[in-house]
């Protein structure tokens, strides 16, 4: 018997989508979620795709997650947003902030973003990637609840706070760089947890700071950061900018994404946008770059692995673990 089902990217969103509302979630914060879950699943994103569903309805059943918020928006300068995601779910926040944003953007040419009383945001790529098919250059960091010491310390202060950038490349796809500043993602050593499978030496740290291939050791100790002190240094920038400039939770107050119990994690993210100064050059400029590092033995134009596996997702479909399917389908069937 396999231990996955096979589901076209139209199913998986659908039955996504099923599940947030059988939870009572509003038909448009629950369509919202599941196609930003689906579409990280399809960008083998798994860490940030059906993973998740069982760990949000959990929270909007506790009252961690606000299913109902209203999410509202102001300006704090002519071309600064701040959003407040009233401690609901991210992706509503997300999509105000970049229709509002990218609109900013395009008049004046520059548009900050601050999203504050927010929760987990996802594969951050999805995100940029809509600023930049408005022709737009996009960068966005997030913070997360701490998992990462500072360099040479050992108690977490940082989150494993990502930073994304896109940048249009006409009508080809754009150009999309995602990256977590620990070596690797935190959902993807929970996916491990859940998946009763051993993560690879080098993504964390136990408790007493100990290298470990055992997720659960890994999630009560540290992420290890990339490039050193280097990557530490990067984790607070993305902390001041998406926290201290907003008015959000600092990764030492947020609750944890993954657990019902406590308060709302109410974190932050920010994004800028921006139309490209040279008008006419940029687009032909970008892609002169790219091609010479394509055409490079044994380089490659970073994102385009992402795009390629979300391609063949849309196309023949997508393998989802049965465990996570048949949790969905039974907190379906719960709410009918």
């Amino acid at each position: 018997m396999s231990d996955t089902e096979h589901l076209s990217v139209q199913q998986a969103t659908d039955l996504v989508d099923a599940a947030f509302r059988a939870a009572s979630v509003p038909a448009p914060v629950a369509r919202s979620v599941a196609v930003a879950l689906v579409t990280a699943e399809a960008e083998g994103q798994v860490g940030h795709g059906f993973s998740r569903v069982e760990d949000y309805i959990a929270q909007v059943r506790s009252g961690k997650i606000a299913a109902n918020a209203e999410v509202s928006t102001h300006l704090a300068g002519t071309t600064s947003l701040l959003v407040d995601a009233g401690h609901g779910f991210a992706y509503p926040a997300l999509d105000r902030a970049i229709e509002e944003g990218g609109h900013l953007a395009l008049k004046h040419g520059c548009a900050t973003m601050g999203i504050y009383r927010s929760h987990h945001c996802g594969a951050l790529s999805i995100q940029v990637e809509r600023l930049a098919r408005k022709g737009l250059v996009a960068i966005m960091v997030a913070n997360a609840p701490a998992s990462m010491a500072p360099w040479g310390g050992n108690e977490p202060i940082f989150g494993t706070n990502p930073i994304a950038f896109a940048a249009p490349r006409g009508e080809t796809d754009p150009l999309v760089i995602d990256l977590s500043l620990s070596k690797v993602a935190r959902g993807k050593i929970m996916n491990a947890r859940k998946s009763g499978k051993p993560i690879p030496e080098g993504w964390a740290l136990d408790r007493n700071g100990q290298p470990t291939t055992d997720p659960v050791a890994a999630l009560e100790g540290t992420m290890v950061p990339i490039g050193e002190a280097k990557g530490t240094a990067l984790a607070l920038m993305v902390e001041i900018l998406s926290t201290v400039m907003v008015g959000a939770a600092r990764s030492t107050e947020a609750s944890s994404f993954f657990s019902a119990d406590g308060p709302p994690p109410a974190v932050g993210q920010f994004l800028i946008a921006m139309k490209p100064m040279d008008q006419s050059g940029f687009e032909g400029r970008l892609q002169q770059m790219l091609e010479e590092i394509a055409a490079m033995e044994g380089a490659r134009v970073p994102g385009t692995r992402r795009i390629a596996t979300r391609k063949m997702a849309e196309k023949g479909g997508l393998d989802v673990p049965l465990h996570y399917i048949q949790a969905i389908r039974a907190i379906i069937a719960d709410g009918t």
